[in-house]
């Protein structure tokens, strides 16, 4: 059974972590391997890729079979393009040198890929906290301006009762005093009299 460069799962549940290891096809996921010659966090946005990319090739030129998952990140990190370039110089398609010359500026053009897809990520999170921090100013305008209106209807409704209460003391002041002033004028006047 040939070598198979796969993933070997590490992490706690939930965030996973993974090595990329060179391994007998045989041997279970997690079980005995050859070599580690990486390590991939998917958690991560942009997913973080540490790979030996020299011990990469060597195995993949010595036969190791990679599994879906590390054929695209050897892809991504440009192992396989760097194992195409290297076939070509043994068939004499071009020199050594301009195989280097291709694939540094393969390099350069994914590394400007990464620093743009970042940078758009952190406008993206920028944006979406402005627009986050818009809407939450929104809902406490909203807020206050509905606590606003409580506040002045009680405010309304204390004046209109102390207004109410005014009225009834006047009604009942007017209602007492006539029958107090006739009372009090008629113990005055037997007073006289005598």
């Amino acid at each position: 059974m040939p070598a198979k460069i796969r993933l070997s799962r590490h992490g706690k549940k939930g965030a996973a972590f993974y090595h990329i290891v060179v391994a007998d096809g045989r041997a279970p996921r997690d079980g005995k391997f050859i070599e580690k010659i990486g390590t991939y966090n998917p958690v991560h946005n942009p997913a973080e890729i540490n790979l030996d990319v020299d011990k990469a090739l060597t195995w993949l030129q010595n036969g190791a079979q990679p599994t879906d998952t590390v054929r695209s990140i050897l892809s991504y990190t440009g192992v396989l393009y760097k194992n195409h370039l290297v076939k070509g110089v043994k068939k004499g398609a071009f020199t050594e040198a301009q195989a280097e010359v291709k694939f540094q500026a393969w390099q350069k053009e994914k590394e400007a890929k990464h620093a743009a897809k970042i940078l758009e990520k952190n406008d993206e999170t920028r944006t979406q906290h402005k627009a986050r921090l818009a809407a939450e100013v929104l809902v406490n305008e909203a807020r206050s301006a509905e606590i606003a209106k409580i506040k002045a209807a009680e405010l309304e409704a204390q004046v209109k009762a102390a207004q109410d209460a005014k009225k009834a003391r006047e009604v009942v002041v007017e209602e007492v005093a006539p029958e107090v002033i006739e009372e009090e004028t008629s113990e005055e006047a037997p007073a006289t009299e005598e």
